[in-house]
C-alpha cells in the first residue's frame, strides 16, 4: 500500500510540474533523451537526494525530478543506479546516462554541463567525542588524516583546498565507506555530508559532528558534454527546468515527501 501511494504521489507531482511547462523543442528532446528514453543516473551514495523504495526502485528528490523532466519530454524514464558520485562522473564519458544529479565541482565540469544548484548541503567532519579537534579549522594541520569517499564532492574539494592535513580515500566511495575506513584505520576525522554523518552519530554516542562546515555542496542536475561542449538546446532547457522547479516549490515539496531536510537553492531572478 505504501509503495502504491509513493508511486502515485511521484506521478502526480511529475504531472502537475509538467502541466505548467512549455513544450520542449525536438532538438532539446534529442539532446536530453537521444535513445528515446531519459536515462537518469541516480546516486544512492547520497541519501539526501536518493533513497531506495521497498522494491529497490529509486525514490527521493532525484527520482521526482527525473519523472517530472521525462513527463515534459514525453519519454519514459530509465534509472541508471550508482552507489557513489565518483562512479556517476566516470560513467558520463561512457555515455551511460543522459541526466545526472551530482554536486558542481570544477573537475567534473570538464565532462558534465551543470545547471545551477537546486539544493545546497553542508560538508563537515565527524570525530571521536574525545578528539582534540573542535572546529573545522582545527582539521587542516600536519599529521591529521581525513577519511573521504573516493571521487565525492568533498574529496574533490578537500583535495584542492587542504594545505597541511592528509586526505585518505575509501576506494568504494559513497555511503558509509569513509566512516568504516575512519574507524578501522583510526583516522582523525571523517568528512561527509552533514545529514549522513548525523544519521550515523544518532546511533553512536562516541562520535561528534562539528557545528561548522568546510564546504557548501551545490547539488545540481547535469548532462554529459559532447566533445567537451554543452549540447545547446538540451542544456538551455535543463537549466530553465531546474529554475522553474525551484521557483514553483517542487524541489521543497520533493524534499518534504522524502523526509529530507536541506536548503533549497534560490531561483534565478
Amino acid at each position: 500500500m505504501l509503495k502504491a501511494l509513493t508511486a502515485v504521489s511521484m506521478l502526480l507531482a511529475a504531472t502537475l510540474a509538467a502541466a505548467a511547462q512549455p513544450a520542449p523543442s525536438a532538438e532539446a528532446v534529442k539532446d536530453l533523451a537521444p535513445t528515446g528514453k531519459l536515462r537518469a543516473a541516480i546516486n544512492f551514495g547520497n541519501s539526501v537526494l536518493a533513497q531506495k523504495a521497498q522494491d529497490g526502485s529509486p525514490a527521493g528528490i532525484s527520482a521526482d525530478l527525473a519523472f517530472a523532466l521525462a513527463k515534459r519530454l514525453d519519454v519514459p524514464v530509465e534509472f541508471v543506479p550508482f552507489e557513489a558520485a565518483g562512479k556517476v562522473f566516470e560513467a558520463a564519458a561512457e555515455g551511460l546516462w543522459d541526466v545526472g544529479f551530482v554536486a558542481i565541482e570544477p573537475a567534473r565540469a570538464k565532462a558534465i554541463d551543470f545547471t545551477a544548484p537546486y539544493v545546497i548541503i553542508e560538508g563537515t567532519y565527524m570525530v571521536k567525542k574525545d578528539s582534540p579537534l573542535k572546529e573545522v579549522a582545527d582539521v587542516d594541520k600536519p599529521g591529521i588524516r581525513i577519511a573521504v569517499g573516493l571521487g565525492s564532492a568533498y574529496d574533490l574539494y578537500l583535495t584542492r583546498t587542504i594545505k597541511n592535513a592528509s586526505v585518505v580515500r575509501a576506494p568504494l566511495g559513497g555511503g558509509k565507506a569513509m566512516i568504516e575506513m575512519w574507524l578501522k584505520d583510526k583516522l582523525d576525522a571523517a568528512a561527509g555530508v552533514r545529514q549522513q554523518l548525523e544519521a550515523y552519530a544518532k546511533d553512536h554516542a562516541d562520535v561528534r559532528i562539528m557545528s561548522g562546515a568546510f564546504q557548501q555542496i551545490q547539488q545540481a542536475m547535469g548532462m554529459p558534454k559532447k566533445d567537451g561542449e554543452p549540447k545547446a538546446a538540451g542544456s538551455a532547457y535543463l537549466k530553465a527546468f531546474v529554475e522553474e522547479m525551484k521557483a514553483s516549490g517542487f524541489v521543497a515539496d520533493a524534499l518534504k515527501r522524502s523526509n529530507q531536510v536541506a536548503v533549497v537553492a534560490p531561483a534565478a531572478k
